[in-house]
Order: C-alpha cells, then sequence, then structure tokens
C-alpha cells in the first residue's frame, strides 16, 4: 500500500540544514496497522507528511499503491495532533466537513446522514450531533477528530500521536476503540507515538526510529494473537518482551537527546 524507496528529507531554518530523515526504506502493506515510534524530531511526522503528499521527498520516492505520491494524496485521512475542530460548526458539522470537500460526484443527503450517523456510532459520540467543539471533553474531541477522518471511507488512516495530550486511563479506552474500529476494516493504518506500550499494545509492526536525522533502527513484528485487550496485554510476558527489546533500540537515542 505504502512504501518509503531510500527517503531523505532536509528542513531550512534560515542558512541552518536540518536532516529529518535519512535514507528511509519501508513498505507497508494493505490492511496492516504500524506504529512508528522514536524521539522527538527523528521525521515521524515527515513520514506522515509525505504519504499525505503535503511535501516532498528531498531524495528517494514515496508511493502509494505502486502510484508516485505528487500531490495531496486524496486516499488518506490525517488525523493530526491537534484537533482542529471548527469551533463555529456542530458536531455533526466538522464531520461533514470532507463529505463537502471532497472531490467527484457529490453525495446524496440521504447517504451523508447515513455516514454521519455511522461514524459517530463507531466512535460513542451518538447523541452529541448538536454540540460544539467548546461543549466537549479532550477525549470527545477526539472522537470527534476520528469520526471526521473515518466518514469519507479512506484506505488509508494516518494518526499522528492522537492520543498524546491525554491521561493514561483515557488514552487506554480509545486506543481499544480504535482497535474495534480498524479490525476487520480493511483499512491500513500508520500509527506515530511516542509510547512504546501504546505501540506494542495495536501495533501489527513496531518501527523504531533513530534521532535525527531519522532513520529505522529496527522494525519489530508484533505476534500478539488479536483481538487484544490493550489493558490486560501490558501483564504478558510477550509485552514484557516486546517492550525491553524495543526500549533497548530507542535508550541511547533517547538519552542523547535529553543530554543534547
Amino acid at each position: 500500500m505504502i512504501e518509503y524507496d531510500n527517503v531523505s528529507k532536509v528542513f531550512f531554518k534560515g542558512d541552518t540544514r536540518v536532516h529529518a530523515l535519512q535514507d528511509v526504506t519501508l513498505s507497508i502493506g494493505a490492511g496492516e496497522l504500524i506504529a512508528i515510534v522514536g524521539p522527538s524530531g527523528c521525521g515521524k511526522s515527515t513520514l506522515l507528511n509525505l504519504t499525505a503528499g503535503l511535501m516532498e521527498p528531498g531524495l528517494g520516492e514515496v508511493r502509494y499503491e505502486a502510484e508516485t505520491v505528487t500531490g495531496v494524496n486524496t486516499k488518506v485521512s490525517y488525523v493530526t495532533q491537534k484537533d482542529n475542530l471548527l469551533p463555529w460548526r456542530t458536531v455533526e458539522g466538522n464531520i461533514r466537513l470532507p463529505l463537502e470537500l471532497r472531490r467527484g460526484a457529490p453525495l446524496g443527503r440521504s447517504e451523508i446522514r447515513e455516514r454521519i450517523a455511522a461514524s459517530l456510532k463507531l466512535v460513542g459520540l451518538e447523541g452529541f450531533e448538536r454540540h460544539y467543539p467548546s461543549e466537549l471533553s479532550g477525549g470527545m474531541r477526539k472522537r470527534a477528530q476520528l469520526a471526521q477522518a473515518l466518514v469519507c471511507e479512506p484506505e488509508t488512516l494516518l494518526m499522528d500521536e492522537p492520543f498524546g495530550a491525554l491521561d493514561a486511563q483515557l488514552k487506554l479506552v480509545l486506543q481499544a476503540e480504535l482497535l474495534k474500529a480498524w479490525e476487520g476494516s480493511g483499512k491500513t493504518l500508520v500509527f506515530v507515538t511516542h509510547d512504546l506500550a501504546e505501540a506494542i499494545s495495536i501495533a501489527d509492526r513496531v518501527v523504531v526510529m533513530s534521532a535525527r536525522p531519522g532513520r529505522i533502527k529496527t522494525l519489530q513484528q508484533i505476534d500478539i494473537p488479536r483481538p487484544r485487550d490493550v489493558f490486560s496485554i501490558r501483564f504478558t510476558a510477550d509485552f514484557g518482551r516486546y517492550f525491553e527489546s524495543l526500549w533497548d533500540a530507542l535508550r541511547d537515542d533517547v538519552v542523547q537527546l535529553e543530554r543534547g
């Protein structure tokens, strides 16, 4: 579904060159759930931006369904760190927005209503259609953002630390609901996180990135049966082994970054 072929990316801030990514090669299969972890500034979000077609690589190539990504990729939905809900629109209005902006033949009113209702049900927001973002808790805003991403029925969902600002208990709830929405959907999901436990709990494979410039240090298959209980899984021997192995790969870069 997604291929990164020797991808490198350099940003310029004045006269300063910032090497975000270097020689990243990775293939992601259709229907796979990939988690990407690494220290701050290692290019995790840049990979998502390249996949969405919001920027181009400096070197190498990003391909989606075997086609080079050269512009905005309308086959993906992107859940960013901030929810970016429009404050003057209700929950229903925010969820409808991608359908209003979609290319191609417009959808009929009945289909739009059905899609919005299905998305609200999927994320547990039934009954909050007429509420405004300011009337929602942080977790409910995240649910609304996820419904907005799912309503256009994307092939691929890109998620950039969507639960990073939430408390530990709420994160577990939303991780479980994300898995429930994903399992059996056939969608490809690329999930960026700083949280190793979160990555192991949800992913088919975990990609560990090095400190800047971001390179792939480790690619770990997570062979834990599905469906998974994101709470109880953390007390299993398999989880402990995966956590130890991935932390060994990540530790030096995190310590190096903290020491400057």
